[in-house]
């Protein structure tokens, strides 16, 4: 059709050059195998990304992360390895957290936590401290305040965090006013450890809260004597209307864990997010 059209194809030319149909031949193969090459370079990277790695890049969207070569890299180019690929006892999971490892059990938003369910818990502390701050003085420059049922709370504005938990009180006090009375603060941004081991705490980096102590449950408490894979049993007083309202705007609730703390919510959309595009 290109001859009749008086039009040659490059290839067309570099044929007619080859007087050996050996070297034809050769060069179609090659032409073919560099094709399918450049194409496979060609297909989106997202290709290749872990389901669980892009729950994380599509939970925030305004870090701009990346996946690639088994790390999470950030908009300044620095990067996090994704999955450290060992294999960890419960313990670990939560004292030497790699990014893969925050999602090893499934956040279930209904019924009682089974045994060792903790979803959340787990938390990549190089993860958290890049994107909230390192320390007590960087997470601060980056809170703002929310009213909260009369009070004024900080809440870290990275991330959207704190549109989130006004989002939170605004539906609250809209749908449920009869619920007001378990809304008291207890507590938002506090650079500190979790209570009896040497991991930061989420409220360090002011993107979790807790609310109605009076009215709470968390397992130190109840089971003081008990470790962490020490067999308890589950309470819980905190109405699932608010659960169901912080859950909604990406919070996950601390009554989820087996190791309850009923008065504990914290800003992981991560967790709510479905892998898309792949």
């Amino acid at each position: 059709m290109l001859k009749q059209c008086g039009m040659h194809s490059p290839l067309h030319h570099r044929l007619k050059s080859m007087r050996n149909p050996s070297a034809s031949l050769l060069y179609i193969i090659f032409m073919m195998l560099f094709s399918l090459a450049a194409y496979g370079q060609e297909l989106p990277s997202q290709q290749t990304i872990p389901q669980k790695a892009q729950r994380l890049l599509q939970a925030y969207p305004d870090q701009h992360l990346k996946y690639h070569d088994n790390r999470i890299i950030f908009e300044d180019g620095t990067s996090i390895v994704f999955d450290d690929g060992k294999t960890k006892d419960f313990a670990s999971l939560l004292d030497d957290s790699d990014i893969e490892d925050m999602f090893s059990m499934r956040y279930i938003s209904e019924g009682t936590p089974g045994y060792l369910q903790d979803a959340g818990r787990s938390r990549c502390e190089p993860f958290f401290k890049k994107m909230y701050g390192r320390d007590a003085k960087t997470v601060s420059k980056n809170l703002v305040v929310v009213s909260w049922f009369g009070e004024k709370i900080k809440f870290s504005r990275i991330n959207g965090a704190a549109d989130h938990l006004k989002a939170v009180a605004d539906e609250i006090a809209r749908e449920h006013p009869e619920l007001i009375s378990y809304m008291k603060s207890a507590g938002t941004f506090y650079w500190r450890k979790v209570r009896g081991a040497n991991r930061q705490s989420s409220h360090s980096y002011g993107i979790a809260i807790d609310i109605a102590v009076k009215q709470s449950n968390y397992w130190r408490w109840d089971h003081s004597k008990a470790g962490e894979t020490d067999p308890i049993e589950y309470k819980n007083r905190i109405p699932m209307e608010i659960v169901d309202i912080f859950e909604k705007h990406g919070f996950i609730w601390g009554g989820r864990w087996y190791h309850y703390d009923t008065m504990h919510f914290e800003y992981r959309p991560e967790f709510f997010e479905q892998p898309r595009g792949n």
